[in-house]
């Protein structure tokens, strides 16, 4: 399973007081078990990612991670596009996310994600699973949905191929996803489950 994950160059983030904007370039990335390029869509440059097709398992740590950030709370923005490759399965649904709260080794984060085929699906029950929160290694979403069904996964209104606006509020253990520019926060997580560190990256999966 596989598929392409494009972000937008210029990513927001807001660390208390103190506005800062990131250009992704190659000096200050990290990738991560995916593979990373540059293209242009319509003239904009923007950083292509996509998961290596060998790791199987799902909710891994598959993401390309910004150099010498210490992000702990604040607001992360970002705007993604998600495209399948001719080779996706059935089974795939575009998945593209933020990881925060990253520890050194990378074997401890928070990620929020979303899966833009479900967003417009005729059946409900994946309409519901448009958004997903987990926290890396030991709560994945299907432990999560398990045994806490629907505290963490939520409805929101996206698309496949067309430019999606990722909103994060992190304050404290909490925090919201505002999905565009939708005023009412999509999915509110209270407790963070876990216990991470700092940073942030850019998350692609499948």
């Amino acid at each position: 399973m596989k598929n392409v994950l494009i972000i937008l160059f210029v990513l927001f983030f807001k660390m208390d007081s103190i506005a800062q904007y990131t250009k992704l370039e190659s000096k200050n990335l990290i990738a991560n078990q995916v593979s990373m390029s540059f293209e242009k869509i319509n003239g904009i440059k923007v950083l292509k990612v996509v998961k290596d097709s060998s790791l199987k398992k799902v909710d891994e740590a598959t993401f390309v991670r910004i150099k010498n950030v210490d992000f702990q709370e604040g607001t992360i923005e970002v705007k993604v596009l998600s495209r399948l490759l001719k080779t996706a399965s059935p089974s795939d649904r575009g998945f593209i996310g933020v990881a925060y709260h990253i520890n050194a080794d990378n074997s401890k984060f928070y990620c929020i994600y979303i899966r833009p085929t479900n967003g417009r699906a005729d059946d409900q029950v994946r309409r519901n699973h448009s958004i997903q929160y987990f926290s890396y290694p030991d709560f994945k979403f299907n432990r999560l949905r398990k045994e806490k069904p629907e505290m963490y996964e939520s409805y929101a209104d996206m698309g496949l191929n067309e430019w999606i606006k990722i909103k994060i509020v992190v304050k404290g253990t909490q925090f919201k996803l505002f999905i565009n520019d939708n005023k009412q926060p999509s999915l509110i997580v209270n407790e963070s489950l876990g216990n991470n560190s700092t940073g942030w990256s850019i998350r692609t999966f499948c």
